[in-house]
């Protein structure tokens, strides 16, 4: 008497680098001009379906294989890149008319905008009559949005209501940009 048993076996489950290696290589095949948004975006969704390594195979087998090279080339020229984004923001921002804060002993907020009354008058037409204003509170420099039309920034984030703000900050108000000082 023979008894045979059979076992079903599955294939591993596939892990999660496996599927963000071909993800990079599908994002890699877009910027490079290979893949339309479209096709990346279904083969993504195919990629996160997929439960066999040779489904992820598939959606890579027509996009070429990126040598050792290509990525040093690539990376080079990204650093580089980033790096002049950087040197240019920098430059920028040192460029920038300093905006004083006020002494901290002060009580009374700085009130900034086109209105003649502000203590900070700016007659720029982005800047509301109203705009903004900067007070010390808990020993911490607040910047409060007044509701202007054209906007409240610091460091590039529009504010909403109020931020806390430190000497170096960049703020803007409308299109008129200052970097916090304290002296």
């Amino acid at each position: 008497m023979t008894s045979s048993f059979e076992f079903n076996t599955y294939p591993a489950r596939l892990s999660d680098a496996e599927r963000d290696r071909v993800l990079k290589v599908l994002r890699d095949g877009v910027a490079m001009g290979r893949l339309s948004h479209d096709t990346f975006i279904r083969r993504m969704e195919l990629a996160l379906a997929a439960r066999r390594s040779d489904e992820l195979v598939a959606l890579t087998a027509d996009l070429p294989k990126e040598s050792r090279f290509s990525r040093i080339v690539f990376g080079s020229v990204e650093a580089v890149s980033g790096f002049t984004v950087r040197l240019r923001r920098a430059w920028q921002a040192e460029r920038l008319p300093k905006l004083l804060l006020p002494h901290p002993g002060t009580e009374q907020a700085l009130r900034i905008g086109r209105d003649p009354a502000s203590g900070l008058r700016l007659t720029h037409e982005s800047v509301s009559r109203v705009h903004a204003e900067l007070s010390r509170q808990g020993g911490m420099w607040v910047l409060r949005d007044l509701g202007s039309t054209n906007g409240t920034t610091v460091n590039g984030r529009r504010v909403i209501g109020a931020a806390v703000v430190r000497e170096g900050d960049q703020v803007a108000f409308g299109r008129m940009a200052f970097r916090l000082s304290a002296n």
